[in-house]
This record gives C-alpha cells, structure tokens and sequence, in this order.
C-alpha cells in the first residue's frame, strides 16, 4: 500500500515517470524475456519503492507502493552491486531455499542494478513471474545492462534540467523584482522632480527680489539636473536586465528638429553662462527615435556644459546627407587625455574633475547604447583646443531592438 514518502524519494519517483521510455523499456523486457511483470524500483537502505512498473500477473505494485525492504533480493543487489538472475528457483541452489521466492510466488527473477552518474546506487531493474524464464542468456544480460544505463543518464539529464529551470525561473523572479523596484523608482522620483520643477517655474513667474529668482532658477536648474540623472540611471538598470536600448522608430525629420532646439533651449536656459550654436541640416529622410536621440543630445550638451569653457560657444550640428544623420557636440575646454578617452563609454566613468563630482558616470554611456541601437557609433576627438563628440547611423530602415507589434 503508498505510504508518505520523504520529498526527496517522492522527486526520484517523480523523476522516473517523466522519462518517458521508461513504459517501452518495461514492455520490451516483458516481450523479450516473457516475464509478466517488470518495474523500476528505487531502493535506498530502509525502503523499495515501486517508480514504474508493468503488471500481467496482478501483483499489485503500483507506483508509490512499497514493499518491505528486508524482504526482496534488491536489498541483496543493493549491498553487493551485482545483478541477480533466477531462471527457476527450485532448481536454484543459492535461492531454492530463500524466503523471498516463497513470499511472493515467483519462479524466475532477474534484477540489474541502477547506478547514477557518480557512482551512487540508485535502484534496480528487475522482472518476476511464477513460471520459469529463460534469462540466463547473453542478449538478456547485454538487454539490462543497456536499459539500466539508459536510464540512468535520463535520471542524471532530467534532474540537471529541471535543476536549470528552477535556476531559471529564480532568475525570472529576480528579474521581475528588480523591474518592478525599477518602474518604483522611475515613478517614486520623477514625480516629486516634476513638481520641484513646476513650483520653480511659478516662482520665477513671480515678482520676487533678484536672490529669490536665483534661488528658484537654481532649483529649476538642479531639477533638471536630477532628471537626467535618474533617465539615465533606468536606462542602464534596463540595460542590464537584458532590455537594453529599446528604440520606437519613426520618419519625422520636422519633429526631429523640434526636438533637438528644444533640448538645446533648455539646456541654454539652466546654463546661461554658455552659448550654444545650432546647424541643422537634414537633407534626407531617415528613421530614429527621436526622444532617444534628444535624450542623446541632452548628454552630450550637459557634458559640454560641465566641462567646456564659459566664456567659448558649444557648437551642435545635426546633418542628413550622404547616407548618414551625424550629431555633433563640440566645446572649447582642455584635452581629454589619450589614456582616459578609451574609458569614456563605459559606465560610472568620470574624469574626477572639480565640476563634475555629482555624476554618476552614465550620460556617455547611454549615449553609446543610443548610438548601438540605431547600429551607430559615438566618437570623441579631443585636441588642446577642443574636443568634439560625434555620434553617426547610417541612413536606412532600421529594425534592431524594435518592440513587438
């Protein structure tokens, strides 16, 4: 009758039903040897438990069902490690007067031991019926010893991969917390940046002293500041969640264009100490993100802003022709060095210089995830006069990391 089992016989068990060539394997030994009974048994030092059997002489194993273990030949199998075969027990002279035999009412018997990859014994093959068998042969033998191993690389197989599902299913859950700590984040802080904003903006509209209106053009300037710190922090959360840059195509070159004044007005308003000139020039027709080159473009200016000299123009440059849409930031300002230039891309990279100790080290590398997407480049050249960052995509349809439909 079933009993409780501990969890983990009740996995080994588990494990021997999924195999599906169990059921054949099992019919084969009974058409094979004409034994009408035959199962896969996992026997450890206290139980034998029937996995899988196939039952024409209604003995009455089914899976789950125990026998007791002192009681069967595999508790012998399992201590020694070698099979046993019976073609007739009372013309047996080392089983003729075994008490098993009796119990159960079997003539013939044949059991091959299951071993898992590291050596572990893990149950038997075996076959009973209460007629006499021929099972002495070397086909039967050579029979067993396939099945047997058969089975145990299916048991090794199937347990490495439900093991990397459940390895894989953790990572999802993980995953899934940190999208959903992500969406929290984007939300809990763009808010309340949002509303700093706002309110810096009605006082500004304000008639306050002139301390007053630095202070709110100040706070205006830092929340625009703190914006582009968080974009850019989920951006590179997502990244590494395996999203990366996800772009929503489109063929405006008026809304580009828009958009990329607007950004440099904006930036030009919360840094009024810089001029910046504008060229745009777009020629030809070209698909993009627009906000995700904007969002581009904002870097690039802040970083110009941040270390380009006050009293010299940033230039920006944007131009469609020729196959290509380039977009360049340059700004008067002492060289990059050689030795550093190759870092800039990569994330939490910063110069450690006096103005620029609030940065994270993100905005040149989400432009370089930008210009990957788009199947772009970025490039820095950086003389003692000026340095320029340029990003560049061919001009044709893209596709890549488009969401689905």
């Amino acid at each position: 009758m079933p009993t409780v089992l501990p969890q983990s016989l009740q996995k080994d068990i588990h494990t021997i039903t999924q195999i599906s060539a169990v059921p054949s394997i099992l019919n084969i030994i009974c058409q094979t040897t004409g034994m009408r009974f035959a199962a896969v048994a996992r026997v450890t030092d206290e139980r034998w438990i029937t996995c899988m059997s196939k039952d024409e002489i209604e003995f009455g194993l089914q899976t789950g069902d125990d026998l007791v273990l002192e009681t069967t030949i595999c508790n012998e199998i399992r201590q020694h490690a070698l099979p046993v075969i019976i073609e007739e027990v009372t013309k047996n002279a080392t089983f003729c007067e075994h008490p098993t035999p009796a119990q159960y009412g079997f003539q013939s018997y044949i059991s091959f031991p299951i071993f898992r990859k590291n050596g572990e014994f893990f149950g038997t093959l075996c076959a009973i019926d209460p007629k006499p068998a021929k099972l002495d042969t070397k086909e039967v033998r050579d029979l067993f010893e396939l099945y047997t191993q058969l089975i145990s690389f299916h048991i090794d197989a199937l347990e490495e991969l439900n093991q990397s599902n459940q390895n894989l299913q953790k990572e999802r859950t993980i995953g899934e917390l940190r999208e959903t700590f992500i969406a929290v984040l984007g939300h809990d802080l763009r808010n309340p940046v949002g509303t700093t904003r706002m309110c810096a903006d009605i006082l500004l509209k304000m008639d306050l002293p002139e301390l007053a209106n630095r202070q709110a053009s100040t706070i205006k300037a830092t929340s625009y500041r703190m914006q582009g710190l968080i974009d850019n922090l989920l951006d590179f959360a997502k990244g590494h969640l395996g999203d990366g840059i996800r772009l929503e195509l489109s063929n405006n070159k008026q809304a580009l264009k828009k958009l990329i004044l607007q950004v440099c007005k904006e930036i030009a308003t919360v840094e009024q100490e810089h001029e910046i000139t504008t060229q745009i020039q777009l020629k030809e027709e070209f698909e993009c993100d627009i906000n995700r080159v904007g969002q581009l473009l904002s870097n690039l200016l802040s970083n110009a802003v941040k270390h380009g000299d006050p009293n010299k123009p940033i230039r920006m440059a944007a131009l469609a022709e020729d196959g290509w849409f380039t977009l360049t930031v340059s700004n008067f300002g002492p060289q990059i060095p050689p030795a550093k230039k190759a870092e800039l891309f990569k994330p939490f990279f910063t110069t450690n210089a006096t103005n620029n100790k609030s940065g994270l080290g993100l905005g040149l590398y989400i432009c370089s995830e930008i210009a990957r997407a788009h199947n772009g480049t970025m490039q820095v050249e950086s003389t003692t006069e000026q340095t320029k960052f340029t990003f560049s995509m061919p001009i044709k349809a893209q596709k890549k990391n488009q969401p689905a439909d």
